[in-house]
């Protein structure tokens, strides 16, 4: 039904009248805020009824198999589209407020608009062409944020972002270049089911070159180069929603390809998966143990954290693909509060170094708190999300007899927790290091503050009640093609 759609048609819709709107700034800001709002509507609605329902599953234009676009809303998807939708709203909240806000320019509005729609549409499609065409309109979409405001780092983070995700787009196309040619399918349902059928050398080498794609997507070791040497440029709105929606894309299609495409999926790749994961976790909080800057920090840990859900998904069972839902969501919330928190911090304090700044606690408790919340999430201390998270992928490693997984999931997770006792103790406890510092006086930011808690609400409501997010994880999983039980 139309539903499914509608993800997609409300933001690129939006985005196009923000574009028509450009010489109007009051007027692109009405637009994206109206637009925002609808796709969130839509999103609840879509989550209500792939609850109700099932999965829900259009062809665009009524097309026969083949040749029909396939766009299937499962929970996992349905999930992951309303955090699109509601990271855009605290994004815009932001983006309404002085703190860090993104430079204005014509351009903004439709480039967010436009990433979340490439972004809902990559979480819908069953279709593994359409996956690429979604990818490119990421990609574009991401390069012209990086580029605004023009600026010499600006652009020379948008190079490195562009070279190294180029790289990974290339070989996804020659994936489904090769997986089309060896099977003539491109639908995923019938792609698995004919790929089952080749020589297994030639369908580990095929599937082995889409893992590499998205395995450079996910910003996976050792393929992440394009992660931190970008993010760190971009205004803290921005920020937030690409560390809440970009690497999820990769690892959406990871995890519907080990439990569908791939299925049965070769040992080899999951052992390899498994390891991938590890050396992630690992170089992830080592990268953010050695930086300063509090978004290269960040930035770091995200690699980190996508190493837990690549871990949950080697594991290649249902409990480990429920955990991978859970991590995946828990990461995206917490990940970007705690880039918007960054973003507060520099506004206060003139500066992301933490070797500069200092005394926040005293000056902004409020903002002291918000920190501390998202930082115990992220390290996973019970009975925070990050806690549960961790958890479900620990013990079904140690389930599997998966020790050393497991144990270095919870030596991963003390690592983390010395990078945020680092930012706790630089930025708030120890006194500034200019003795005649005060916090700067920013005029607005309510709006900033509105967002920020709403996802610090979110958190704290999936770990102090977590009963209905696992139930759903486990339902997710078990809708995923060949996640039963």
């Amino acid at each position: 039904m139309i539903l499914t759609l509608l993800p997609l048609l409300v933001p690129l819709a939006t985005a196009l009248l923000c574009a028509l709107a450009r010489s109007m700034p009051r007027l692109q800001r009405g637009i994206s805020a109206g637009g925002a709002l609808v796709l969130l509507l839509c999103a609840l609605a879509l989550l209500h009824q792939v609850l109700t329902h099932g999965t829900m599953t259009l062809i665009a234009g009524n097309w026969p198999l083949p040749f029909g676009i396939v766009f299937a809303a499962d929970l996992f998807g349905a999930a992951l589209v309303l955090l699109a939708a509601l990271m855009l709203c605290v994004a815009l909240l932001w983006q309404a407020s002085d703190a860090d806000a993104a430079p204005a320019s014509p351009g903004l509005y439709p480039l967010m608009h436009g990433l979340v729609a490439g972004s809902a549409a990559a979480f819908l499609t069953a279709d593994l062409f359409n996956l690429y065409i979604w990818f490119e309109v990421t990609l574009i979409c991401a390069l012209g944020l990086l580029v605004q405001g023009g600026a010499l780092r600006q652009l020379d983070a948008a190079l490195k972002y562009f070279v190294l995700n180029l790289f990974g787009t290339l070989l996804l196309l020659a994936a489904v270049a090769l997986l089309h040619g060896a099977t003539g399918q491109l639908n995923f349902t019938a792609l698995g089911e004919a790929a089952a059928r080749l020589d297994p050398a030639v369908r580990l080498l095929l599937f082995g070159l889409l893992l590499l794609a998205l395995l450079i997507k996910s910003a996976a070791f050792p393929l992440f180069a394009w992660l931190p040497a970008s993010y760190h440029t971009l205004p803290a709105p921005v920020l937030a929603l690409f560390s809440a929606l970009l690497t999820k894309i990769g690892i959406c299609v990871l995890l519907r390809s080990f439990t569908g495409l791939f299925a049965p999926t070769p040992v080899l790749l999951l052992t390899l998966l498994g390891w991938i994961a590890l050396f992630s976790m690992l170089t992830g909080v080592l990268g953010a143990a050695y930086h300063w800057d509090l978004r290269r920090i960040l930035a770091f840990h995200t690699i980190s954290q996508i190493g837990y859900i690549l871990l949950a998904i080697a594991l290649a069972s249902p409990a480990g693909n429920a955990a991978a839902i859970f991590f995946a969501l828990h990461h995206s919330v917490v990940k970007a509060g705690l880039f918007l928190v960054a973003g507060l911090i520099c506004r206060q304090a003139g500066h992301y170094d933490l070797r500069r700044i200092g005394g926040l606690y005293a000056a902004r408790p409020g903002l002291a708190v918000l920190f501390l919340l998202l930082a115990l999430a992220l390290v996973g201390i019970p009975p925070f999300t990050g806690f549960w998270g961790k958890y479900l992928i620990v013990r079904e490693s140690f389930v599997q007899g998966e020790y050393l997984w497991g144990a270095t999931a919870l030596t991963v997770g003390f690592l983390t927790l010395y990078s945020m006792a680092k930012i706790w103790l630089q930025a708030f406890w120890k006194p500034h290091p200019d003795k005649n510092w005060q916090p700067s006086v920013v005029p607005r930011t309510t709006p900033a503050y509105v967002g920020l808690g709403l996802l610090v609400l979110v958190t704290l409501w999936a770990g102090l009640l977590p009963e209905r997010l696992l139930l759903f994880v486990t339902s997710a999983a078990a809708a995923l093609p060949g996640g039963g039980p």
